[in-house]
C-alpha cells in the first residue's frame, strides 16, 4: 500500500479494488462484506498510518471525480463534491470562481470525502463552517443517505465519522459566499504575512497564494522531488486542556516562557504540540531509526525522508516523541492520522 499514501509506507493489501463513481464504491464495499471481508475505503492516504503487514482484506480505492451547484442564490452557492475529488483542485476552481470559504485550507493534499471525517482545517478555517451535509453508504443499515453537518459531531480534527467504519462519505455538499475576498482573517501569521488586521479580508488569490507559501516553507505541501513533505502533515493534533492542566504545564514550562496557546469553547486551552515538541528536546530534523525523521521543516511533520523506511520505524519516532513530550510536560499528544493495523 505504500504506493497508495503520502509516508509511502504500508504492507499490502489481501484484495485491491478501484471505485470511480458513487455507485461504484457502494457496490465494492457491499461484495467485500459480502465476503465477510474487512473493507478500508482510501482516497488520496495524506492522513493515514498502514502498518507493515498491510491490510487484511479489501482496500476500495476512492478515484470518483467532479463536482456541481446543487443550490444557489444571489449571495451563496452549494457545490456537491465527489469524495474522491483532490482537495486542492477543488480550492483552486472555489477560488477561480469567486467563492469564499475554503481559500485558507489551500495545499491540504488530500480528497474531498476525507475533509468531514477529520474535519480538516488550517489558518483559521475549518471545513465545518461550510459544509452542509455528507452523502454515505451507511454500511449497518445497507442504504445510501445524506448526514446533516448538524449530525455530523464536527469537533477540532474529529467527527462522527472518523472513528467509526459504519458510514462510507459518497460525497459532501458546501455552502460557500459568492465573493471576490476571503472570510476574516482568524489566523495571526496568516495575517502579518497578508499584511492586515486579524479579521480583515483580502483577495481570494492572494489568501490562496499567501497559504501556498506559508505551508510549503513548513514542508506541508507535497513535493515528489522533496523527502521532507513525504509525511502526513501534522502528525499530532494541538492538545486541548481544561484549565487546571493548563495551569500545570504553565509550571512545568515555567523556564520556557509562556506555551504558545489559544482560548477553547468553555474553559478549555489548546496548547501548540510543535511548541510541546521542541522544547521537549524533539528538535526539526531530529532522526529516528531506519530512515524515519522529523521534517526539517516543522517538527508536526515525521517523515520518510528515506523513501524505504517501514511504518514499524514511524510509529518508533512517534511513540519516543509522544513519550518525551509527556515526560517534560506531562501532556499526552495524540495523533492526528488514522492508524491501520499498527498502533502507537
Amino acid at each position: 500500500m505504500a504506493r497508495y499514501t503520502t509516508l509511502r509506507l504500508g504492507g499490502a493489501a489481501r484484495r485491491l479494488e478501484t471505485a470511480t463513481s458513487a455507485e461504484q464504491i457502494v457496490q465494492k464495499v457491499q461484495e467485500a462484506q459480502g465476503r465477510d471481508e474487512p473493507v478500508l475505503v482510501l482516497a488520496g492516504g495524506s492522513n493515514v498510518v498502514i502498518g507493515d503487514q498491510g491490510f487484511p482484506g479489501t482496500v476500495v480505492l476512492v478515484r470518483s471525480r467532479g463536482f456541481r451547484v446543487v443550490a444557489e442564490d444571489a449571495d451563496t452557492v452549494t457545490v456537491r463534491v465527489e469524495a474522491g475529488e483532490p482537495w486542492d483542485d477543488l480550492v483552486a476552481a472555489t477560488v477561480a470562481n469567486g467563492w469564499s470559504g475554503l481559500e485558507c485550507l489551500s495545499g491540504i493534499p488530500g480528497s474531498a470525502g476525507a475533509t468531514p471525517i477529520q474535519n480538516v482545517g488550517a489558518y483559521g478555517q475549518e471545513v465545518a463552517e461550510t459544509i452542509t451535509g455528507v452523502q454515505v453508504y451507511d454500511r449497518t443499515a445497507g442504504s445510501v443517505g445524506r448526514i446533516a453537518a448538524a449530525d455530523c459531531g464536527f469537533a477540532y480534527r474529529g467527527s462522527i465519522f472518523k472513528y467509526s467504519d459504519r458510514w462510507v462519505v459518497l460525497s459532501v455538499d458546501f455552502r460557500l459566499t459568492r465573493s471576490p475576498h476571503s472570510t476574516p482573517v482568524r489566523y495571526a501569521e496568516l495575517a502579518r504575512a497578508l499584511d492586515v488586521e486579524v479579521g480583515g479580508r483580502v483577495p481570494l488569490a492572494d489568501a490562496r497564494a499567501t497559504v501556498l507559501r506559508l505551508r510549503a516553507g513548513k514542508g506541508m505541501v507535497l513535493d515528489a522531488a522533496d523527502p521532507d513533505t513525504w509525511s502526513v502533515g501534522s502528525f499530532f493534533t494541538n492538545p486541548v486542556l481544561e484549565r487546571e492542566a493548563y495551569e500545570l504545564l504553565r509550571e512545568r514550562a515555567a523556564d520556557l516562557g509562556e506555551p504558545p496557546s489559544w482560548p477553547g469553547a468553555g474553559d478549555v486551552v489548546k496548547v501548540s504540540a510543535a511548541w510541546l515538541i521542541d522544547k521537549a528536546g524533539f528538535a526539526k530534523g531530529h532522526p529516528g531509526p531506519e530512515g524515519v525523521a522529523i521534517s526539517t521543516k516543522h517538527t508536526l511533520a515525521l517523515t520518510n525522508h528515506s523513501g524505504t523506511a517501514t511504518a514499524a520505524a514511524l510509529v518508533a519516532l512517534a511513540r519516543e516523541i509522544r513519550d518525551g513530550v509527556h515526560d517534560r510536560f506531562g501532556v499526552t499528544l495524540h495523533p492526528e492520522p488514522v492508524l491501520i493495523n499498527c498502533v502507537i
